[in-house]
């Protein structure tokens, strides 16, 4: 299975707006956790399975390449995957919704709702 690209059409977009390949991209499961995992630097195949919760190798292999075509992860010589310019630039992206949500967690919990 290769990444969404933009221009081709993706889930929710015939069009495929390089938004909606964006969304596709990062709606499938792992890959927003992989960026996440990889925001501090390089890591290694076993050492970031782990960091996923133990996720199977066939998934996080199926992920990776999907990252690595997409152009948000790269695979450095020493085997250790990292996050290319792309993907940092990802990362910095979903700052602004990881400040969010823990206000949001935050209220929640203030209204005995969490």
């Amino acid at each position: 299975m290769t990444a969404p690209r933009p221009g081709r059409p993706v889930r929710g977009s015939n069009t495929g707006r390089p938004l909606m390949a964006a969304l596709d991209l990062f709606g499938r499961r792992w890959n927003l956790r992989i960026v996440w995992e990889l925001r501090h630097g390089p890591v290694g195949f076993r050492a970031l399975q782990q960091r996923c919760d133990d996720m199977s190798s066939s998934v996080l292999r199926q992920r990776l390449t999907e990252l690595v075509d997409a152009r948000i992860v790269a695979q450095e010589p020493d085997t250790a995957y990292a996050l290319t310019e792309l993907g940092r630039g990802a990362y910095l992206a979903l700052r602004p919704l990881d400040r969010w949500s823990a206000a949001w967690a935050a209220t929640l919990d203030e209204d005995g709702e969490h």
